[in-house]
């Protein structure tokens, strides 16, 4: 029989990390986190993960910095950010968006070293 474990996160209580974003879900190949009405921000210093990122915007707008490429994010939108690519993001205007990392960025509500 496989795996019949169901994990349910309401986002009014899950875990919030330092940047602001709350987590989600974590399996045990991905996770998911919500970064929510995250205020304007001039660009955050330009950061690299070991782990791949795709995100999908509710609301707001932001600018994506990747590798010397700049992308507008606006609601309906989706991006990706490649494992060990450098990146930063700017805000804006409050920006609502879910991320899904691979492998997991967190566990059990904490950053990976």
């Amino acid at each position: 029989m496989g795996d019949t474990t169901v994990t349910k996160i309401q986002s009014a209580t899950s875990p919030q990390g330092p940047q602001g974003q709350k987590y989600l879900a974590v399996g045990k190949s991905l996770s998911m986190r919500l970064w929510d009405k995250e205020a304007p921000t001039d660009n955050k210093p330009p950061h690299k993960h070991d782990y791949e990122v795709v995100g999908y915007v509710i609301s707001g707008r932001a600018e994506l910095h990747l590798e010397g490429q700049m992308v507008t994010l606006e609601p309906g939108d989706s991006w990706t950010v490649p494992a060990g690519a450098e990146h930063t993001y700017r805000i804006l205007e409050p920006f609502t968006a879910v991320e899904a990392t691979s492998p997991p960025a967190e566990f059990h509500g904490r950053e990976k070293a």
